[in-house]
């Protein structure tokens, strides 16, 4: 039964990686009411994510370019997922901000909690 609960906790962190994404591209086209911005950051929002994402802490670490641990990765996760609710909280939509950061902690402490880090 542990197993089954670490997977799933694997995969929510899965789920919120994509969140953060689809947050910041619903940021970029709500920044602006002229197209060509709201292209601009709707599209380039989520790429530096990605970009910053794939540097730094893809695979956990394991496929990044720059793999960071200890204090570097958790601060690099707290940066991310919180860029991540800012950007739906800059959006307009609090609740979602607010249920990507307690989903954030609940599945960063089970990963401490369980060794997935």
């Amino acid at each position: 039964m542990l197993t089954l609960a670490k997977h799933a906790n694997a995969a929510l962190m899965f789920f919120l990686e994509l969140a953060v994404l689809f947050a910041a591209g619903y940021w970029g086209f709500t920044v602006s009411p002229n197209w060509a911005l709201k292209l601009l950051a709707g599209l380039g929002a989520p790429a530096l994510f990605i970009a910053a994402w794939a540097l730094f802490g893809a695979g956990g670490g394991a496929n990044a370019v720059y793999p960071l641990t200890g204090l570097a990765r958790a601060a690099l996760e707290i940066v991310w997922f919180g860029g991540g609710a800012l950007a739906f909280y800059a959006a307009g939509a609090a609740t979602p901000a607010a249920v990507l950061a307690v989903l954030f902690v609940v599945n960063a402490v089970l990963r401490l909690v369980w060794k997935q880090v």
